[in-house]
């Protein structure tokens, strides 16, 4: 794969950049749109596109890639995000060794932003976008792994049972006009945890090295920690994992209520390290497959994909340049 060429110190003014702002995300304001593509507009040379429906993201990034373009930056939430990445970035099977690949830029316009802030970038969208400008002016590239399930790149996570479960009911619920608010995150967590508890477990997981695990109600498979935010408060299923290590995977075998209690206590710990006889966790693992018996939902970074009986996902190091603060 190659990428962009520089020009010294004035690579910012040379930089061809594809602003894609979905105007719908929740935090999503025009103020901070045309605050954006302003600071962008007088360093770069800016084209700006809003989405119109569900993958227009993917499309537009895809034309950027086609057209070279250095630079793609993503005003909305991880959704948005994923689409982009999943339009221009191709799978390793099939990148060539010439691909144009442009760099990544995020600006916080959704609800979680769960990427973004895992990155480093602040939640505040005209912190985020100085953060940008700032960055873009050292021309320092951050380089990322990401994760595969299947054929689909996934950023900071991906899983099966309960949270997609959560992703499906929050899905429909947006589509009746709900925003998708941290607190309605916890009631439908609530209910879809009852609601599941009822059902004997169908999951076993599968890594490299280790026997197969089964009695799986619910997995969680990470590129990063945190895997999700309460709010402000950061939720860290697997806390050695990193963009630059492999996949974290967070297998339960329980939904008892006391050992679910003291499992979430762990996990929104300042320096939480979950562990428990009814866990299985691995913070760095090349690859897992997930398998059950009957189709079982699945979710790819925050969005609803639909049921599976098997997923493979693989760890893809080194694959993205972002623009983003490097990690400390």
């Amino acid at each position: 794969m190659r990428f962009n060429p520089r020009d010294g110190g004035n690579y910012a003014s040379n930089v061809r950049t594809l602003l894609i702002v979905n105007p719908n995300a929740t935090s999503t304001t025009p103020a901070t749109r045309d605050l954006l593509a302003h600071a962008l507009e007088s360093r770069t040379q800016l084209t700006v596109a809003h989405t119109q429906h569900r993958g227009h993201a993917a499309e537009l990034a895809q034309w950027a890639s086609t057209n070279e373009m250095d630079l793609i930056v993503v005003h909305g939430g991880d959704g948005t995000v994923n689409e982009t990445i999943n339009g221009f970035l191709p799978l390793p099977e099939l990148a060539d060794g010439q691909a144009w690949l442009p760099r990544l830029g995020v600006i916080p316009g959704g609800s979680a932003n769960v990427f973004a802030r895992a990155l480093g970038i602040s939640p505040d969208p005209v912190t985020a976008t100085n953060q940008l400008i700032d960055l873009l002016t050292l021309d320092d590239d951050r380089r990322i792994g990401l994760g595969l399930a299947d054929d689909r790149w996934f950023t900071f996570s991906a899983g099966v049972g309960l949270d997609a479960d959560v992703c499906e009911a929050i899905d429909n619920s947006r589509a009746k006009g709900h925003a998708a608010t941290p607190a309605r995150y916890v009631r439908t967590t609530v209910r879809q945890f009852f609601k599941a508890k009822r059902h004997a477990p169908e999951v076993t997981v599968e890594v490299p090295g280790s026997e197969p695990v089964p009695g799986v109600h619910y997995a969680f498979v990470t590129n990063t920690t945190p895997w999700t935010y309460l709010e402000s408060t950061p939720v860290h299923t697997n806390p050695g994992t990193r963009f630059e290590k492999g996949l974290g995977v967070f297998a339960v075998r329980s939904m008892a209520v006391l050992p679910t209690l003291l499992l979430a206590r762990q996990l929104l710990a300042a320096k939480g390290n979950p562990k428990s006889r009814n866990l299985f966790r691995d913070d760095d693992v090349a690859s897992v497959r997930i398998e059950t018996k009957e189709p079982i939902g699945l979710q790819i970074d925050g969005d609803y994909i639909g049921k599976r009986n098997v997923v493979d996902f693989t760890s893809v190091p080194d694959v993205l340049g972002v623009v983003a603060p490097r990690p400390i």
